[in-house]
Formats: structure tokens, sequence, C-alpha cells
């Protein structure tokens, strides 16, 4: 169970990383810090559905980001045994449809979903590339509603816009932000991004951190740093 009180059980850790062995190297090395863990399509496809049931299994807490979109059926059932697995959090892009079967896969588990708004890479004119006709924060705010309504547990955004969303969901859903970059840290391809105490404030309940945490020298004391700086907020 996931304690929304605790500070430092509010940050997730991104496992950006090649193989398992680095992953469990860097799980290892953040132990007693950070209990939250990401695995997405990198590691996802180098053994980490396996890493994901272990780490659960273990009393961590796993984010498992695939961003599910396809068809009503094949979105239910791939929930339905990711719901198995005891991972805490799954993210499904927030058309509506996908997450109507999605909630409704879930149902009477402990998962909970998240949908996936405006990817954290994109600003207004990939979204004008792509032929969608609204900017990226009129975008995020028509999909936080549709999740509402939908009954999703949660909305993962770019913490620049995250005040705007938590005015639409309410204070219940959980707000997860990646993107997250301490002052100072390189921005990498992100291009919405928001140091962790200010994303606090706007009303994120969980931080995204991977490179500044995994890419760094040493990688516990990057972990302690942006705890430190959350618990100011």
């Amino acid at each position: 169970m996931i304690d929304a009180n605790n500070v430092a059980e509010r940050l997730i850790v991104g496992l950006d990383l090649p193989d398992v062995a680095a992953a469990e190297k860097a799980v290892s090395e953040l132990d007693g810090v950070v209990s939250f863990f990401k695995i997405g399509y990198r590691l996802v496809f180098a053994g980490g559905l396996e890493l994901a049931r272990d780490l659960a299994a273990s009393g961590k807490n796993v984010f498992l980001d695939m961003k599910l979109l396809d068809i009503d059926n094949t979105v239910a059932e791939g929930v339905e045994n990711v719901a198995a697995m005891g991972v805490s959090m799954l993210t499904v892009h927030a058309y509506p449809k996908a997450m109507r079967a999605a909630v409704e896969a879930a149902a009477g588990s402990k998962l909970c979903l998240l949908g996936v708004t405006v990817l954290t890479s994109m600003d207004d004119r990939d979204l004008t590339e792509a032929g969608y006709g609204f900017d990226a924060r009129a975008l995020v705010e028509r999909r936080a509603r549709q999740a509402r309504e939908t009954g999703m547990g949660g909305i993962v955004c770019a913490a620049t816009e995250a005040a705007a969303v938590r005015a639409i969901v309410g204070p219940e859903l959980a707000l997860v932000t990646p993107g997250i970059r301490p002052a100072g840290a390189a921005h990498g391809d992100q291009k919405r991004v928001m140091t962790p105490a200010d994303a606090l404030r706007a009303g994120a309940s969980h931080l995204v951190v991977a490179p500044p945490i995994v890419g760094a020298r040493d990688r516990r004391a990057a972990a302690q740093a942006i705890v430190a700086e959350m618990e100011t907020a």
C-alpha cells in the first residue's frame, strides 16, 4: 500500500536502464531510500516483466509504464493480466474507449490505472504536426476530464499542467508527473519540465525521476537530495 503522506513513497525512480542486471543494481543501491520504481518499454523488452513481478513480490511498488492503446478487448485482457502481477500502477493512453475498457477490466483489483494525457516530450508544435486540433494544455485538460469521468485512478501529465489538472480531477486521483528535473539538471528529451518541490506545490502526488538519479555517479545521494527537496514542499 502506498502511503501518500510519506514523501519518499511519492518518488518513483524510472529504471530506464538497458537490462535487468543494471536495474537490479540500481534498486539495490537505492534500498532504504526509494521503494517505488517505474519499468517502461526499454526494460520490459529485456526481461523487465519478470523483474516487475519480483519487485512487487518483495514489497516494492511498481509502476508499469506500458501506455496501452488498442481495441477494447485487447486492452481489457492486457489489464487483467497486469492486475494479476501485483504491480501498483499501469498507464493507458487517455482515449475514452481504451480507458473504459481498462477500468472495467481492473474492477476489484488494487491496480491504479493512470491515463496518459500528452507526453512530456511533446509541445504544441508536435501536436499540430500529429494532427491534433488542440494545444498541449487544452488536450491535457480534455483528457483529464475524460479520465475522471471514466473512473481512472489517476493521470499522467507534465508538472507544468499539474495545477490545472488537479483543479479538474479533484484531490483523490493520483497525479503522476514525469519530466522532473532538479535545478540545474539537463532536460534531455523533455520539453515541459519542473523541479521536484515546484511539482508537488502544483498538485502532483507522485514524481517520476530517471536520468537525474539512475544516471548519477552516486545514485543514493542523488535520490536523497531529491527527497530532501520534496520535503521542503
